[in-house]
Protein backbone atom coordinates (compact mmCIF):
# COMPACT_ATOMS: atom_id res chain seq x y z
CA UNK A 1 0.00 0.00 0.00
CA UNK A 2 1.23 3.46 -0.77
CA UNK A 3 0.08 6.50 1.19
CA UNK A 4 0.14 9.73 -0.77
CA UNK A 5 -1.12 13.21 0.05
CA UNK A 6 -2.41 15.69 -2.49
CA UNK A 7 -3.32 19.36 -2.09
CA UNK A 8 -3.21 22.77 -3.73
CA UNK A 9 -1.78 25.69 -1.80
CA UNK A 10 -1.59 29.42 -2.33
CA UNK A 11 1.20 31.60 -0.94
CA UNK A 12 1.71 31.10 2.78
CA UNK A 13 0.43 27.52 2.58
CA UNK A 14 -3.25 28.50 2.37
CA UNK A 15 -5.41 25.53 1.37
CA UNK A 16 -8.82 26.83 2.40
CA UNK A 17 -10.98 29.62 3.70
CA UNK A 18 -14.42 29.31 5.29
CA UNK A 19 -14.83 25.70 4.14
CA UNK A 20 -13.88 26.30 0.50
CA UNK A 21 -10.83 26.62 -1.72
CA UNK A 22 -10.52 30.38 -2.33
CA UNK A 23 -9.66 29.97 -6.04
CA UNK A 24 -10.77 28.09 -9.13
CA UNK A 25 -8.07 26.21 -11.01
CA UNK A 26 -9.56 23.75 -13.53
CA UNK A 27 -6.12 22.36 -14.37
CA UNK A 28 -5.57 21.38 -10.73
CA UNK A 29 -8.97 19.68 -10.56
CA UNK A 30 -8.08 17.67 -13.69
CA UNK A 31 -4.68 16.76 -12.18
CA UNK A 32 -6.39 15.65 -8.95
CA UNK A 33 -8.90 13.53 -10.87
CA UNK A 34 -6.16 11.96 -13.01
CA UNK A 35 -4.04 10.96 -10.01
CA UNK A 36 -6.78 9.74 -7.65
CA UNK A 37 -9.31 8.02 -9.92
CA UNK A 38 -9.32 4.27 -9.36
CA UNK A 39 -7.88 4.63 -5.85
CA UNK A 40 -9.25 5.11 -2.37
CA UNK A 41 -9.34 8.64 -0.99
CA UNK A 42 -9.47 9.50 2.69
CA UNK A 43 -10.73 12.85 3.90
CA UNK A 44 -12.03 14.50 7.01
CA UNK A 45 -15.75 15.02 7.45
CA UNK A 46 -15.47 18.78 6.88
CA UNK A 47 -13.70 18.15 3.57
CA UNK A 48 -16.52 15.76 2.61
CA UNK A 49 -19.07 18.45 3.53
CA UNK A 50 -17.18 21.03 1.44
CA UNK A 51 -17.55 18.95 -1.73
CA UNK A 52 -20.49 20.04 -3.88
CA UNK A 53 -23.30 17.50 -3.47
CA UNK A 54 -23.19 16.59 -7.15
CA UNK A 55 -19.57 15.37 -6.65
CA UNK A 56 -20.27 13.31 -3.50
CA UNK A 57 -19.07 10.64 -3.44
CA UNK A 58 -16.11 11.39 -5.69
CA UNK A 59 -16.74 9.16 -8.69
CA UNK A 60 -14.38 6.30 -9.50
CA UNK A 61 -12.88 6.29 -6.02
CA UNK A 62 -13.54 4.61 -2.70
CA UNK A 63 -14.52 7.51 -0.38
CA UNK A 64 -13.27 7.02 3.19
CA UNK A 65 -14.37 9.77 5.57
CA UNK A 66 -12.88 10.27 9.04
CA UNK A 67 -15.22 11.65 11.67
CA UNK A 68 -15.02 11.80 15.45
CA UNK A 69 -18.83 11.46 15.48
CA UNK A 70 -19.47 7.71 15.53
CA UNK A 71 -23.10 8.28 14.45
CA UNK A 72 -22.19 10.25 11.31
CA UNK A 73 -23.03 8.76 7.93
CA UNK A 74 -23.63 9.97 4.40
CA UNK A 75 -24.59 8.18 1.20
CA UNK A 76 -21.49 7.04 -0.67
CA UNK A 77 -19.10 7.60 2.24
CA UNK A 78 -17.42 4.90 4.30
CA UNK A 79 -17.27 6.45 7.76
CA UNK A 80 -14.12 5.77 9.78
CA UNK A 81 -13.01 7.09 13.12
CA UNK A 82 -9.24 6.65 13.38
CA UNK A 83 -6.50 7.25 10.82
CA UNK A 84 -4.25 4.65 12.43
CA UNK A 85 -6.94 1.99 11.97
CA UNK A 86 -7.40 3.04 8.34
CA UNK A 87 -3.67 2.68 7.69
CA UNK A 88 -3.54 -0.65 9.51
CA UNK A 89 -6.58 -2.10 7.72
CA UNK A 90 -5.78 -0.73 4.27
CA UNK A 91 -2.83 -2.93 3.42
CA UNK A 92 -3.73 -4.18 -0.06
CA UNK A 93 -0.48 -4.69 -2.01
CA UNK A 94 -0.08 -2.14 -4.78
CA UNK A 95 -3.14 -0.17 -3.65
CA UNK A 96 -2.92 3.60 -3.36
CA UNK A 97 -4.54 5.55 -0.57
CA UNK A 98 -4.74 9.30 -1.18
CA UNK A 99 -5.20 11.77 1.67
CA UNK A 100 -7.20 14.68 0.22
CA UNK A 101 -7.78 16.94 3.22
CA UNK A 102 -8.16 18.80 5.36
CA UNK A 103 -5.31 20.45 7.17
CA UNK A 104 -5.50 18.40 10.38
CA UNK A 105 -5.63 15.12 8.46
CA UNK A 106 -2.65 16.15 6.31
CA UNK A 107 -0.60 16.85 9.45
CA UNK A 108 -1.50 13.46 10.96
CA UNK A 109 -0.85 11.54 7.74
CA UNK A 110 2.57 13.17 7.26
CA UNK A 111 3.63 11.69 10.61
CA UNK A 112 3.06 8.18 9.30
CA UNK A 113 6.10 6.30 7.99
CA UNK A 114 3.73 4.94 5.31
CA UNK A 115 3.46 8.43 3.77
CA UNK A 116 5.92 8.40 0.89
CA UNK A 117 4.55 10.83 -1.68
CA UNK A 118 3.24 14.39 -1.77
CA UNK A 119 1.61 15.96 -4.80
CA UNK A 120 1.39 19.70 -4.26
CA UNK A 121 -0.02 22.26 -6.64
CA UNK A 122 1.63 25.57 -5.80
CA UNK A 123 -0.33 28.67 -6.72
CA UNK A 124 1.34 32.03 -7.19
CA UNK A 125 -1.59 33.67 -5.47
CA UNK A 126 -2.06 35.58 -2.24
CA UNK A 127 -5.44 34.88 -0.61
CA UNK A 128 -6.99 35.01 2.82
CA UNK A 129 -7.04 31.63 4.53
CA UNK A 130 -8.01 29.83 7.71
CA UNK A 131 -6.74 26.35 6.77
CA UNK A 132 -3.09 25.70 5.97
CA UNK A 133 -0.98 22.91 4.50
CA UNK A 134 1.57 21.36 6.82
CA UNK A 135 5.15 22.40 6.17
CA UNK A 136 7.13 20.08 3.92
CA UNK A 137 10.21 19.42 6.03
CA UNK A 138 13.68 18.08 5.22
CA UNK A 139 12.47 14.46 5.37
CA UNK A 140 10.92 15.04 1.92
CA UNK A 141 12.87 15.31 -1.33
CA UNK A 142 11.53 17.36 -4.21
CA UNK A 143 11.68 14.85 -7.09
CA UNK A 144 9.75 16.62 -9.86
CA UNK A 145 8.30 20.00 -10.71
CA UNK A 146 6.69 21.50 -13.76
CA UNK A 147 7.65 25.01 -14.81
CA UNK A 148 5.25 27.75 -13.80
CA UNK A 149 2.14 27.53 -15.96
CA UNK A 150 -0.81 29.88 -16.42
CA UNK A 151 -4.32 28.63 -15.76
CA UNK A 152 -7.26 29.42 -17.99
CA UNK A 153 -8.38 31.55 -15.03
CA UNK A 154 -5.13 33.57 -15.12
CA UNK A 155 -3.54 32.05 -11.99
CA UNK A 156 0.11 30.96 -12.19
CA UNK A 157 0.67 27.45 -10.83
CA UNK A 158 3.00 24.47 -10.92
CA UNK A 159 2.81 20.81 -9.91
CA UNK A 160 5.47 19.62 -7.45
CA UNK A 161 6.12 16.03 -6.38
CA UNK A 162 7.94 15.11 -3.17
CA UNK A 163 9.04 11.66 -2.00
CA UNK A 164 10.70 10.03 0.99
Amino acid sequence: MSLALIWAEARGGVIGYDGTMPWHLPEDLAHFRELTTGSAVVMGRRTWDSLPERFRPLPGRRNLVLSRDRTWSSAGAEPLHDLGAVLHDFQAPGAALWVIGGGELYRLAMLSPLATRLEVTELDLGVKGDTFAPPVDASWDRVASTPWLESSTGIRYRFVTYAR
